[in-house]
């Protein structure tokens, strides 16, 4: 049986109930859901000019109001509706909670099962130009032992998966349930991955160590100088990450505070009018990516408003904005991990630690790259060297 999003408002996608049972999942969104879209757009109230001639406070209204009019006039939502659909999804309960995820197997009988996670403001959109090399190495410049299964769910809260609607659902609870979706898939043996939150759950995963998981590569590995200060102080690499570490809290973090505190009142604003909700991711992507200004040199318009357009459809303002205020201060720390651990660090992300506190953290630290190019949405800027990663990482442990 193939269940598809339905109708709810005129603005939204609703979901199907899930059971525990994996059936599979496609998504339809309904035009009148897209023709909303556009009305909203075409009556959208402008601020006023910025009286600065970068980004220092926020998106350019001229940036902003040209991404508008690409969505309005030549976006089109069906050609990542059809490349979503052409990958098998899935929908299973876990805790009573719907998960939405995308699976795809290998022709390979030795691949190895992968489970990817996305963060904020991504979602499973990031992954779609990885799925075939990883799944299928032979057509994509690589070897049959490089083949991977892969298996990609929508954060809770996030697109396709269900929205919590109790208070819980904090990063070892998500690991909890990546390790149970695992096992109900068959999977006896795997290894994770993530950036960002996904870095966070993957971190969690191998914290508590569910059979079956035997690594983990993260992009973006949640490390901070380990305490005390070594005696002759700090490296100029580590006085490096020290102060980005000192940007993103003085300048960079407001949307952290806001999402970490205040959700609900955030999903007002962002919940009613696209622009807004448009701008609140489009920034991230033009500050966390490696660009020397302009987002679009790293990603493009398209792939951007695929992901924007997606937390837009499925009304995942607040509720991915939530986990922020469940794991952001509680969860989203530095772990020692006695599992063993990869890194890739994507020198355009907005904080790249060095590998010496990567040393202190995790005692089986395996692997370690700094990829110069591309930054924090790193399958999505760069799906070739993202794959390399990867290919690379986890040849050593299978």
């Amino acid at each position: 049986m193939i269940v598809r999003a339905r109708v709810g408002s005129p603005s939204q996608v609703v979901l199907p109930p899930a059971t525990p049972e994996i059936r599979p999942f496609k998504v339809h969104v309904p035009q009148a859901v897209l023709e909303d879209l556009k009305k909203r757009l075409s009556d959208t109230r402008w601020p006023d000019k910025e009286p600065v001639t970068d980004w220092s406070q926020g998106v350019p209204l001229a940036k902003a109001q040209a991404l508008v009019e690409y969505w309005s006039s030549q976006y089109d939502w069906r050609r990542v509706e059809g490349a979503l659909n052409a990958r098998p999804q899935f929908r299973t309960e876990i805790d009573g909670l719907g998960i939405h995820f995308i699976h795809v197997r290998s022709k390979h009988g030795s691949a190895l099962p992968v489970i990817l996670t996305h963060g904020w403001p991504g979602s499973v959109v990031e992954f779609l130009q990885v799925i075939s090399p990883l799944v299928d190495p032979t057509s994509h410049g690589g070897k049959a032992e490089d083949a991977f299964h892969v298996v990609i769910p929508s954060l809770p809260g996030f697109g396709f998966s269900d929205k919590p609607t109790e208070s819980g659902w904090r990063l070892p609870h998500i690991a909890n349930a990546w390790a149970e979706l695992m096992k109900r898939l068959g999977y006896s043996r795997y290894v994770a991955q993530g950036g960002d939150w996904g870095a966070g759950v993957s971190s969690w995963m191998a914290k508590q160590q569910p059979s079956g998981l035997i690594a983990v590569h993260l992009n973006l590995p949640i490390l901070f100088p380990p305490p005390p200060p070594p005696p002759g102080g700090y490296t100029a690499e580590e006085q490096a990450a020290l102060a980005q570490l000192e940007r993103y809290s003085t300048d960079a973090s407001g949307y952290a505070s806001i999402q970490g505190t205040r959700p609900q009142t955030l999903g007002y604003g962002l919940a009613d009018a696209p622009v807004g909700q448009a701008m609140w991711i489009y920034e991230k992507f033009q500050g966390w990516t490696d660009n020397k200004g302009d987002p679009e040199e790293a990603i493009s318009l398209d792939h951007m408003l695929d992901d924007i357009t997606l937390y837009w459809l499925t009304n995942t303002a607040a509720s991915s904005a939530r986990i922020y205020y469940e794991s952001f201060r509680k969860d989203f720390v530095r772990m020692p991990l006695e599992l063993p651990i990869a890194v890739s660090i994507f020198k355009g992300d907005m904080f790249t630690p060095p590998k010496v506190w990567g040393e202190r953290t995790y005692s089986k630290l395996f692997y370690w790259n700094e990829v110069p190019r591309g930054g924090h949405f790193a399958a999505l800027e760069q799906p070739q060297l993202f794959v390399s990663e990867l290919r690379k990482a986890f040849r050593q442990v299978r």
